[in-house]
């Protein structure tokens, strides 16, 4: 045998040698491909109804959510309307209690004032109960002008 045989020979074992280990990596491949394939097709059997359950409830909480605008929705409008009627309440109500208290104080003044003197039974023999209140009540009003008169009357003089 020459050299170039020798050459030869060990090139054609050597492609040989190649070729087997590349066939056994080849194979390998292959099944390593199947099973992916096989995985890929068992995640989709698994992933598709995960996603409809999710969809589902994304359509559910979609839902609660849209009944919860509305509620709020509801309540912002009790609010306002709660809002109003104190208003209003206060706006009918508010001046005539100011104005109720204000006589009841003027009227219980009078009366203390008429105790602490010292004359509580000082009845004249024709007057009702209701004329002598309104008398003290008068009385209590016009002392509470005249000081406000007398210190108007300061101010203007200064």
């Amino acid at each position: 045998m020459s050299g170039g045989e020798v050459a030869g020979l060990v090139v054609a074992v050597f492609w040989a040698v190649l070729v087997t280990l590349l066939a056994v990596v080849l194979v390998r491949l292959a099944g390593a491909l199947r099973q992916a394939t096989v995985l890929v097709a068992t995640v989709t059997e698994r992933t598709v109804p995960l996603l409809d359950e999710a969809a589902e409830t994304l359509r559910a909480a979609n839902d609660q959510l849209v009944r919860v605008d509305e509620i709020t929705a509801n309540v912002q409008d009790a609010a306002a309307n709660a809002n109003a009627l104190s208003s209003t309440m206060a706006a009918t109500l508010g001046g005539p209690l100011v104005k109720l208290s204000a006589f009841s104080y003027g009227v219980r003044s009078a009366v203390a004032r008429q105790r602490s003197a010292g004359q509580p039974d000082r009845y004249v023999p024709q007057q009702t109960e209701r004329e002598l209140i309104a008398r003290m009540v008068k009385a209590e009003v016009r002392s509470a002008t005249a000081r406000r008169g007398l210190f108007a009357r300061m101010l203007k003089r200064g």
